[in-house]
């Protein structure tokens, strides 16, 4: 036990009190076991089962300030070196031999007169040099070898470059992650309790939770009880149903489900796409597979009931899908059985229905409402079903500006008009010229807005709480396998400030009202104290999930955080391997820009020092065979590149010969805060560094100092993961691509583009613009507690605010988000202020959303959102449930009918 808690301390780890006490509980063996899974599990999360040598050993006092001319150096000692030639120091023949690394050719004689100093001392043989470039087989300077460690200095001359590499203090030790007992007396009680949370979820789910997913499956009870009567997201429906469906002793029970839980055509299609082993985002198409008969009759049987006009509108918005799924669906075999069923499919073929055989499918398309309708071109012709689409006739009537038909046609689907409320708005303003809102919508919009859910409430909310001018940037994200933003001027006019103030009164009414009922107010009123964070203004409600990077810290796209090191360096890390019999460049690479976004530079393959070395490469490798391979690094200093004249620092990789990422067997970058060492392992007191190498692990990788870590993947070849401002010290987590075309992809060729993606991103960004994690958080706080306690940004003070007997929820909630009218206001040291809060947490905590779980506290029953896990962690007692982002903005869904 205690070999395997010091090794999972040199991985950043730590174990909790109950999970302890169940390793120890283990015979020898079977703790044996389970120690080697977990250090692997963990191993494979940092990155840190991988060998990661960058190509100059010594990195980063090692690189040369100018690798051209290193280059250069080479190619010269190897013409020079052929073994024809004479020794390059005396100009004799015979008794010619390479020295390692630098291949010059020199005779005997001339090197044993570099270590005639003591030449029968021990360790003579490092006394050795080239004569001609002094070089010994342990420079540190030589990329092909590793430096032999030396007393460590303040300062020092790095041998082999003539330059000066200055050690850093280290920074503070990493925090410790507490690793925490399952729930349950076993894998299966474990198994199911994950499903049971997946399953509630409102939001669909994230890369890791899909993975999550797809592993406890198989752990579930084959009976179906525990399946529940709703599943909220569909594309987690799909995936479940047909992974019922695929199982011999589930299938038969799992089709009898179908009618219950598919209820929409697209439903159909999702459950066909998961069931040929796809993905149920339906933006992949995988090869579909045969279907039983018994499955195809219950489908078809689905589509049937379903109501006509919907189905052949769903079927026609993705076309192709249908055609394909047609295939396989067999619908004309069962016309006769599935009547409506066969005419949606004779929709989307345009199958002609004239003639005798499809006499009785005429008559199944005239009864199925107004909006289907049958076209001919001529008498005696073809007759064809069509259908009106929703979507036309909504855009029939805002192009003729009809706005109050508009909002008439659109309250029938509440979900697309709080998706088009902003074009709703602009269009009446443009008509009108008035800046008041179109007839009939404030009057209407509270009942409808009740059955909206939250991702587009909160999107229509973020727009429109914040003023726009005409001409600005807008940033639009394609739904897609992978994030892609395109940016874009907007030259429409604004929506009226007027009309957006008494749209966004309704909808934070919503807000409102929702957290209200999921608050868990007792029939007393509210109870309980709930501990905050300000700092949670900075996180970004999560959107476009399903193209998120799989990533260490689940950071929502458009979140800003301190630079992990602060003022201190910076280390970006990349590391993957190629598939057999491909070769596969990727480059790390940093943009640098100023103020303005002009182009100041660069630091990649092509310039490995930047600025007096304010940004240093590692070296770049254009292969990566398996199974080691290969791992770049790039050392930032932010005061130094801000000094430079460099504001913003785009950290960009490239595929340089245009092999898209899900190609590679493995590929992930991330961020580690260094240990302020030096290239030869020592810290500055002189100290073996604990990030030096040790058991095959890198000096440059220490896990324990990882930030965050995220896959490269989807198809494609240049990621765009982080923007940093130097002045602000912040890093703004992108999390998108740039489609690019062609090879020789490089930050120089794309730094045109590269900038205006950040420029808009960060504008897009902007704090304020959009619903924050804080927004959410605050108005579940004051809805469900009787005191919040608000931790200040900079972690030194603390407010109150205590709920008046009868205060309403939105003055409570106005003077949390707001910050005015606190009760009381705590001030001292960020350790000081964690204890008090602590302690207010442990003694009534219902509710925390953090942003760091530093609080020294043991919490049994309540509910926590952390991003980063502490201490906290460790005193959380089993009655605690952990939220991830998703979870909260789920607690915002409409109540079930």
């Amino acid at each position: 036990m205690t070999a395997l808690e010091a090794d999972l301390a040199g991985r950043g780890h730590v174990l909790t009190a109950p999970l302890r006490r169940a390793l120890a509980a283990l015979p020898p063996a079977g703790l044996a076991g389970q120690g080697i899974r977990l250090l692997g599990r963990i191993d494979a999360l940092l990155g840190a089962d991988r060998r990661h040598e960058p190509l100059f050993r010594g990195f980063p006092d090692a690189v040369p300030d100018h690798a051209h001319s290193l280059y250069s150096e080479r190619i010269l000692a190897f013409l020079l070196s052929q073994p024809h030639q004479p020794c390059l120091a005396c100009g004799r023949t015979g008794d010619i031999g390479a020295l390692a690394p630098c291949a010059h050719l020199v005779c005997s004689t001339c090197l044993a007169g570099t270590g005639r100093d003591e030449p029968d001392a021990p360790d003579a043989w490092r006394r050795f040099r080239c004569p001609v470039c002094g070089a010994h087989p342990d420079d540190p300077g030589r990329p092909d070898r590793e430096p032999e460690p030396e007393p460590a200095e303040r300062s020092r001359p790095a041998a082999g470059n003539g330059r000066t590499a200055v050690v850093r203090e280290s920074g503070p030790p990493a925090p410790l992650r507490p690793l925490r007992l399952g729930a349950g007396a076993g894998p299966r009680d474990g198994a199911a309790a994950v499903l049971a949370d997946l399953l509630a979820r409102r939001t669909p789910l994230s890369p890791r939770d899909r993975a999550d997913l797809a592993a406890v499956l198989p752990h579930a009870d084959p009976g179906l009880d525990w399946l529940p009567a709703e599943i909220p997201v569909r594309e987690t429906r799909a995936a479940v149903l047909a992974a019922l469906l695929r199982r011999e002793a589930t299938a038969p029970a799992a089709r009898t489900l179908l009618p219950a839980h598919l209820d929409t055509a697209t439903d159909v299609l999702r459950l066909l796409w998961a069931y040929s082993g796809g993905e149920p985002d339906l933006l992949d198409p995988p090869r579909l597979r045969s279907l039983p008969r018994a499955l195809r009759r219950e489908l078809l049987g689905v589509l049937d009931a379903l109501p006509p006009e919907s189905v052949a509108e769903d079927m026609l918005r993705r076309r192709q899908a249908w055609q394909r799924a047609g295939e396989v669906l067999h619908p004309f075999e069962y016309r006769a059985r599935f009547p409506r069923a066969a005419v949606a499919f004779a929709v989307v073929r345009g199958t002609d229905l004239s003639g005798e055989r499809n006499e009785w499918l005429l008559d199944a398309a005239a009864g199925l409402g107004e909006r289907v309708r049958l076209v001919s071109g001529r008498p005696g012709g073809a007759v064809r079903p069509a259908i009106r689409t929703f979507a036309s006739e909504t855009e029939r009537l805002l192009g003729a500006g009809d706005t109050a038909g508009a909002t008439t046609l659109l309250l029938r689907r509440p979900g697309e008009l709080v998706r088009r409320l902003h074009r709703l708005l602009r269009v009446h303003s443009l008509w009108t010229g008035a800046d008041d809102v179109p007839p009939g919508l404030l009057d209407a919009l509270p009942a409808a807005l009740r059955r909206v859910g939250p991702g587009p409430l909160l999107g229509a909310w973020g727009r429109l709480r914040v003023p726009h001018e005409a001409g600005e940037r807008r940033v639009f994200f394609p739904r897609g396998t992978i994030a892609l933003a395109h940016g874009t001027d907007d030259h429409a006019p604004p929506v009226p400030p007027a009309a957006a103030a008494a749209v966004c009164a309704a909808l934070e009414a919503e807000l409102l009202r929702r957290a209200a009922e999921s608050g868990g107010e007792t029939e007393d009123g509210p109870d309980g104290t709930a501990v905050l964070d300000a700092a949670l203004a900075d996180l970004v409600v999560p959107f476009a999930e399903r193209a998120a990077a799989r990533a260490l810290v689940a950071v929502p796209r458009g979140s800003r955080r301190p630079l992990p090191g602060g003022d201190g360096p910076l280390r970006l890390f990349l590391h993957w391997t190629e598939p057999r019999g491909q070769r596969v460049d990727l480059d790390l690479s940093v943009a640098l820009y100023d103020a303005e976004w002009r182009f100041t530079g660069l630091c990649d393959y092509t310039r490995l020092a930047f600025a007096g070395r304010a940004a240093v490469h590692s070296g770049d490798y254009t292969s990566a065979p398996p199974p080691r391979g290969a791992t770049e690094f790039v050392d930032l200093d932010p005061a130094l590149l801000a000094r430079a004249g460099a504001r913003y620092a785009v950290m960009v990789v490239l595929s340089y010969n245009d092999v898209p990422f899900d190609e590679l067997s493995d590929a992930f970058a991330g961020v580690i805060r260094p240990d302020g060492t030096g290239a030869d392992g020592t810290g500055a007191d002189g100290a073996r560094a604990s990030g030096a190498r040790s058991g095959g692990r890198s000096r440059q990788y220490d896990p324990r100092r990882v930030r965050q870590r995220f896959d490269l993947a989807g198809h494609a070849r240049v990621c765009l993961p982080m923007v940093l401002d130097l002045a602000e010290r912040t890093a703004l987590w992108t999390d998108t691509n740039l489609s690019v075309a062609g090879g020789l992809h490089n930050v120089y060729r794309h730094r045109g583009r590269l900038g205006r993606l950040a420029a808009d991103l960060t504008v897009h960004f902007t704090p304020g613009t959009r619903a924050t994690v804080w927004d959410l958080a605050a108005r579940l706080a004051a809805a469900g507690s009787a005191q919040v306690w608000v931790r200040a940004c900079d972690g030194r003070s603390a407010a109150r605010y205590r709920r008046g007997g009868r205060e309403s929820a939105e003055r409570f909630a106005a003077r949390v988000l707001e910050g005015w009218g606190h009760d009381e206001l705590r001030t001292g040291t960020a350790k000081e202020i964690s204890g008090a809060l602590a302690g207010e947490l442990g003694a009534d905590g219902r509710f925390a959303a953090l942003v760091d779980g530093d609080l020294p506290a043991r919490w049994e029953r309540g509910e926590l959102y952390r991003l980063f896990p502490g201490p906290l962690d460790a005193g959380l007692g089993p009655d605690v449930r952990l939220l991830a982002a998703a979870d909260l903005t789920a607690r915002f869904a409409p109540a079930a009918d």
